[in-house]
């Protein structure tokens, strides 16, 4: 007989897996393709094309918001995630959305990270000297710093989360043919995808007839992430619109052996004899670490070739300038790449490290483009076909944007789809409404922060691909300016100071009977519609845990509240319980779980109050997400330990709100500050929500 006996349920497995993201509720029903019977055509909510950062970004997003692979398909021509060369920044704003989705990590402790900006100038001697340091980013930031790491290993982290929610995960080693809209054919799920997939077996042959398959698919919606050649792009019949400069760059990855001091630091080179950009990267399995260098090459492009076509999609050029542009690149090789590098850092040498081979190189002309649209619609006015990140917007890569804004085209996409797909949002009798205005707010939104792009990276290109003079010199551009123009810029570089417009999910004038912030230091944090919200540490009420903010503003794809409690928190029949009376009523209005509760407040003695002594809302509704803002507190005997690192900020201060009064704010689930009010105008708060969400019901 035992001593005692120990019961389990059958939940106890769930205990030892590692967690998962709760899918977005579904208030329609959606099974494109019958789960017995035979299918005639494949049938999916969301076609995927392209499985780079973006697309494979898009893909996981809304496999994490719930789209099973009997809604979600992405498909690639490339035989699996990248192996070399590419993009391998990531600014401040992107690392905050990868630790939101618990993918932070590796990229942190084994990406590159750079702190500072070493500016390098040429010397009346020849020669090139060190003038200056700045912040690589001089913003406030969750990561105050860029990281560089391959984008391949990018792709893989992406890959490997994929894999937890997608038992199909990419399709590789499909190439699209065809794309078209037939709403005669299938007025519901309108978007033709013809494309061929080689044999997985058989992947290593020479593709043939036998090895290969062909598939047409049909889907509600497609998304072309599939490059600056989009065949999506081009059945749209769109052009990247722009224009090309006459400076060709070229581009290494290589171990470096050189005696130059700043060769783990940003660097910014120029010298007589042109310009180098320095990117410390990633150590790699040998144990030596990475470098890229920019490489400003000596040939330039004639004035009657620059309009010659699109760089960037050689099916626009006329055959003369294809014919040319090919004959300029012949001319450009890595020996030449090198040489030019270590005529420009002399004194200084610099070389290949020995028994080491150059990881990857390319050269490539500066151009700036876009496409005049970011979607297609069908008959009805319906957004069918999207496309993103280098489909729609090409620049040079020395800003470090091009990943970046990829994945935040994604990231701005995704929530979309996933609440007009699961019936989320609300619609007029005409069956269409908000649903249809969220899907176009994509390009509303992000065609604007490609048109910022594209102007940011003109001048930027153009002013580092020119000459530093001295500040008494008529021509060539001073440090001071150059300098300038990279700090002014860091803002927006960041991903930290973009702002969308106002619009009707981004409310910007004042709906409540006061705007209860006060400052205009939108950068440093004041809120304001539009903009992102700057985390803060807090520590949590509950356990005494300090924290960032912004931990409990996950990617999850749900609405958040925040509300900053005035100093009338205990009296309950102050202005912040009441507050809080109406928010808990008003999320109990809408689908259970789509709205999260998050409370602050800048009590000194909170640890005295017992949950009785608050209003009873908090603990129901936000009882893991009720914080301390009250400037240094920090949890018992770590207030004067390392270096304060334990205590809480003036989150009230830095975002602009007056303890006497207390605010409150719409967050939508890409983390963007939807609109403000004070805590007496709860109701514009639910007016906002009502404009775009399906009120509860059970499906």
């Amino acid at each position: 007989m035992p001593v005692f006996v120990a019961n389990a349920n059958s939940s106890r497995d769930l205990r030892v897996l590692p967690s998962f993201a709760l899918p977005l509720p579904c208030l329609v029903a959606s099974s494109p393709n019958p789960v017995n019977g035979v299918i005639e055509v494949e049938r999916y909510d969301v076609v995927v094309i392209g499985a780079g950062p973006s697309g494979l970004f898009l893909t996981l997003l809304l496999a994490r918001y719930g789209l099973g692979d009997d809604r979600l398909l992405c498909i690639d021509s490339k035989p699996g995630t990248l192996k070399s060369g590419q993009a391998d920044g990531l600014q401040p704003r992107t690392l905050e959305v990868l630790h939101s989705l618990g993918l932070a990590e590796e990229v942190l402790k084994q990406g590159c990270q750079m702190w500072e900006v070493a500016f390098w100038n040429p010397t009346s001697s020849g020669g090139i000297e060190r003038t200056s340091y700045v912040p690589d980013v001089a913003v406030p930031a969750m990561f105050p710093h860029e990281v560089t790491i391959h984008q391949g290993r990018i792709e893989r982290i992406l890959s490997d989360d994929l894999s937890r929610y997608s038992q199909r995960g990419v399709r590789y080693s499909s190439r699209v043919s065809s794309i078209k809209i037939d709403e005669d054919g299938d007025s519901q799920y309108p978007v033709v995808i013809e494309y061929e997939t080689i044999d997985s077996e058989r992947k290593g042959d020479p593709p043939t007839a036998n090895t290969r398959s062909k598939h047409s698919v049909r889907a509600r919606h497609v998304v072309g992430a599939d490059g600056a050649h989009s065949v999506v792009r081009h059945s749209m019949g769109l052009d990247l619109v722009g224009e090309s400069k006459d400076h060709i760059w070229g581009v290494v990855d290589l171990v470096v052996d050189t005696d130059f001091p700043d060769i783990r630091r940003r660097c910014a080179i120029h010298s007589n004899a042109g310009s180098v950009m320095v990117i410390p990267r990633e150590r790699i399995a040998t144990g030596d670490y990475l470098t890229r260098l920019y490489v400003q090459v000596n040939i330039e492009v004639p004035a009657d070739e620059i309009s010659g076509g699109d760089v960037a999609d050689p099916t626009t050029m006329s055959s003369e300038a294809r014919h040319k542009a090919k004959a300029r690149r012949s001319k450009i090789t890595m020996e030449g790449i090198l040489k030019q590098a270590q005529t420009v850092l002399q004194p200084y040498k610099i070389k290949l490290k020995e028994n080491c081979n150059v990881d990857w190189w390319a050269a490539y002309q500066i151009g700036q483009r876009m496409t005049e649209t970011f979607a297609q619609k069908d008959c009805t006015g319906v957004p069918r076909v999207f496309i993103s990140g280098d489909a729609c917007h090409t620049h040079s890569p020395k800003a470090g944007q091009g990943m970046n804004v990829s994945m935040m085209d994604s990231y701005n996409l995704s929530w979309k789809l996933a609440y007009h797909l699961n019936g989320l949002v609300t619609t007029s009798s005409q069956g269409a409404g908000a649903s249809i205005d969220l899907l176009n707010s994509y390009e509303f939104e992000r065609r604007q922060i490609a048109r910022e792009l594209i102007e940011f990276d003109t001048k930027f290109s153009s002013m580092f691909s020119g000459s530093i003079g001295k500040d008494d010199e008529e021509k060539g551009l001073t440090h001071e300016q150059f300098v300038e123009v990279f700090s002014t810029g860091n803002g927006f570089t960041s991903g930290c100071g973009i702002e969308y417009p106002k619009s009707d999910s981004i409310w910007k004038d004042p709906h409540a009977k006061e705007n209860p912030i006060q400052g205009t230091d939108f950068l440093g944090g004041n809120l304001r519609p539009g903009r992102r919200l700057l985390s803060v540490r807090v520590i949590r009420h509950a356990d005494g845990n300090p924290r960032e903010l912004q931990d409990d503003f996950s990617s999850n794809g749900r609405f958040k509240i925040l509300i900053l409690t005035s100093i009338d928190l205990v009296d309950f029949e102050g202005r912040s319980a009441k507050a809080l009376r109406a928010v808990a009523r008003m999320i109990d209005e809408f689908p259970l779980g789509i709205i999260e509760l998050v409370v602050l407040h800048a009590f000194e003695e909170t640890r005295k109050l017992s949950w009785k002594d608050l209003p009873p809302e908090i603990k129901q509704y936000a009882e893991m997400r009720f914080h301390s803002a009250w400037p240094g507190e920090a949890p018992a005997g770590k207030a004067q330990t390392r270096r304060h690192m334990y205590e809480a900020e003036d989150a009230y201060g830095i975002y602009g709100v007056s303890r006497d009064q207390g605010a409150a704010c719409v967050l939508r689930p890409d983390g963007y500050v939807a609109m403000i009010a004070s805590l007496d105008g709860i109701e514009d708060m639910k007016n906002y929500l009502q404009r775009w969400l399906q009120p509860q019901k059970t499906c």
